[in-house]
């Protein structure tokens, strides 16, 4: 496959198998980004456990100090009280038995979070087939499985972000905007790694961070230097 001409041109901005530290790492990551929009950019980090067994799991949520940069469009399962306050808070989408139809017939998913009171998983819980391998399943450890549903929404609009290994043992996440700059970026790379740190299993051994690489939407992989992360 080609690569753009814009692409190599980043390419060369690098050190080949360089680690950057991250201040370096964010400012080249801005450096690289050159496409006609404002790209997103992405933390990739692969961890020293096996996702495989159940007390080797990763996984949680944050709210990034900057956010994303992304609008984000929320669905609430809620009734009655709960309902109102999601619609105060700001969810584009409210309802319970209704939303689950139009789900299931429609194949309707202009969502990007989902939301849901305890007494509403009964129902929605056939959506975990269609809800689940998009990463949109409401989940109590990642915050989105509560009764406070206009704090979980605010949250969600104020750029909180889940993280969970994949079936390679590594954690994708956006963390902005290449129109944040290095600091910005920086300051939320900071806080999702220091989640990400925090929630290491006790069963994890030896090396937790094996590797971190942070790119934008168009740009080259840019190589962290995690030794010192954890």
């Amino acid at each position: 496959m080609n690569k753009s001409k814009k692409y190599v041109d980043s390419v060369k901005l690098l050190e080949k198998n360089k680690m950057y530290d991250p201040a370096e790492a964010f400012g080249l990551v801005c450096q690289t980004s050159k496409a006609k929009f404002d790209e997103t950019v992405e933390l990739h980090v692969r961890l020293g456990v096996d996702s495989r067994h159940a007390d080797q799991q990763v996984r949680g949520a944050i709210v990034l100090p900057h956010g994303t940069g992304k609008s984000v469009k929320v669905l609430v399962f809620a009734k009655g009280d709960r309902a109102n306050e999601a619609r105060e808070a700001g969810a584009e989408y409210v309802g319970d038995t209704d939303l689950v139809e139009k789900i299931t017939k429609e194949n309707w998913f202009d969502f990007d979070v989902v939301i849901a009171t305890p007494d509403m998983m009964a129902s929605i819980g056939r959506l975990g087939r269609v809800l689940g391998p998009k990463g949109l399943m409401p989940n109590p450890k990642a915050g989105t499985v509560t009764m406070d549903v206009a704090k979980a929404v605010t949250e969600a609009k104020a750029g909180k972000i889940e993280y969970r290994l994949d079936k390679t043992n590594i954690i994708h996440c956006p963390i902005g905007k290449a129109s944040f700059g290095e600091d910005k970026l920086r300051e939320n790379f900071e806080t999702l790694m220091g989640a990400i740190i925090k929630a290491r299993p006790a069963a994890a051994k030896g090396q937790y961070i094996k590797s971190c690489v942070v790119a934008s939407t168009m740009g080259p992989g840019i190589k962290i230097n995690g030794a010192k992360l954890g």
